[in-house]
């Protein structure tokens, strides 16, 4: 006979003192008493050739990350329909993954109130600006020190800076105005560019040494923290408009954004700027410490929400902007 048949036939003895709990005796309830978190009036719908965007979007199941997109794309609506700011702060990232038009698109529908960018911002919409072509790859030129040495990267952005800086400018504006007046081939990609031509804010966050600009010689520290610093003033003037149900986007920037946004929203908050009822969203890849809290958990603990949309940003940000367009329809 099998030896696991002897086993079963003959169970070893245990040697603990303690034996399994007996669970005959245990309460129990109808299951159609209990109340349930996942119904099947939240799954999702299949698929169905030729549908629109608002078919999708009503398909999604409704739970999660899918009910947030939804549910944040009619605060944005609803920001737009009652006068309240909607700002987007970022990095260079959205730029590098081709989302300028999107953006673009969000500021000739009135959706945008401001665009927070950091430095690198600078290098890649300028460069597609200038040449519709922008992100070399580092790992093949950081050996020979050729890494961020274009030209006229380099000379272009801070002479902007230093020009609008001297009449008063942020470095936002400096560099809408310069591209505007140059006119480059590409202009129409353009977020600074656009963002100039339509009278919508954009400030420039920079943290000194970590954009490529810093090492031409035409840099000028003074006017490049002097512009920054205008900038962050003219955010925190721009949050104002958050106070009662506007919206703060987070897309893609770790550290430099919601670091520049906790300080506005304290700064306001202290000059008595209640900022209630504010509501805010991060975009990224991954779940960072910094945007979790200073973007999503600390602003809105007076009143409001936070919500996290995990996900490339290419795939992600244009899912947000239908969903938004269609909520506006």
């Amino acid at each position: 006979m099998p030896i696991y048949s002897l086993l079963i036939k003959y169970p070893i003895m245990t040697i603990y003192k303690k034996k399994p709990l007996e669970t005959g005796g245990i309460k129990r309830y109808s299951l159609s008493e209990r109340p349930s978190k996942v119904s099947i009036e939240a799954f999702a719908k299949p698929y169905k050739s030729g549908g629109s965007v608002k078919d999708y979007l009503d398909a999604l199941p409704g739970f999660l990350a899918a009910t947030d997109l939804r549910e944040v794309a009619g605060r944005i609506a609803d920001a737009k329909r009652g006068g309240k700011a909607v700002i987007i702060g970022m990095g260079a990232h959205p730029i590098k993954v081709g989302l300028n038009p999107l953006l673009i698109q969000w500021m000739e529908a009135g959706l945008l109130s401001a665009l927070a960018v950091n430095g690198a911002a600078m290098v890649h919409d300028f460069e597609i600006a200038f040449q519709g072509a922008t992100s070399e790859e580092v790992g093949a030129v950081i050996d020979d020190g050729s890494f961020g040495m274009a030209r006229e990267t380099g000379e272009y952005i801070n002479n902007f800076i230093k020009s609008g800086v001297k009449d008063g400018l942020g470095l936002g504006e400096s560099l809408g105005k310069g591209f505007t007046e140059v006119n480059f081939k590409y202009n129409e990609l353009s977020l600074f560019y656009n963002a100039y031509e339509h009278k919508i804010p954009v400030t420039v966050h920079v943290a000194m040494g970590t954009d490529i600009i810093h090492y031409h010689p035409e840099a000028d520290a003074g006017a490049i923290g002097e512009g920054s610093h205008r900038d962050f003033r003219l955010l925190a003037e721009c949050c104002r408009g958050l106070d009662g149900g506007g919206v703060f986007i987070n897309l893609g920037s770790a550290v430099v954004i919601p670091e520049v946004f906790l300080k506005t929203v304290t700064l306001l908050r202290n000059l008595g700027t209640p900022l209630e009822t504010l509501y805010t969203l991060n975009m990224d890849f991954v779940n960072n410490y910094r945007p979790r809290l200073n973007v999503v958990q600390r602003p809105t603990q007076k009143g409001g929400k936070g919500y996290n949309l995990y996900g490339h940003h290419e795939i992600m940000f244009p899912l947000l902007t239908a969903a938004v367009m269609e909520n506006l329809k």
